[in-house]
C-alpha cells in the first residue's frame, strides 16, 4: 500500500485534532486494503468516529485536497 503525502497529512490531522489512537488509524488502514472504500467513510463504518467528527474529516478534506 502505498502512502501519499496528503494521505500522511490527513493521518496527522486524525491522531492530532480528532485525537483517534494509532491502533483505531491502523485498522481502518487495514480494512482500506481489501474495501477499497474512502478512510473516512471506513472509520465510520466501524464506530472509530461518530458524525460530528466524520464532518469535520469531510471539511479538512474538502480544504485540504
Amino acid at each position: 500500500m502505498t502512502i501519499h503525502n496528503k494521505d500522511i497529512e490527513l493521518l496527522h490531522f486524525l491522531h492530532n485534532e480528532l485525537e483517534l489512537s494509532h491502533k483505531d488509524i491502523a485498522i481502518a488502514l487495514k480494512h482500506r486494503e481489501f474495501d477499497h472504500a474512502p478512510l473516512p467513510m471506513l472509520l465510520w463504518q466501524y464506530g472509530l468516529v461518530n458524525l460530528e467528527q466524520l464532518e469535520k474529516i469531510l471539511d479538512w478534506l474538502y480544504k485540504n485536497i
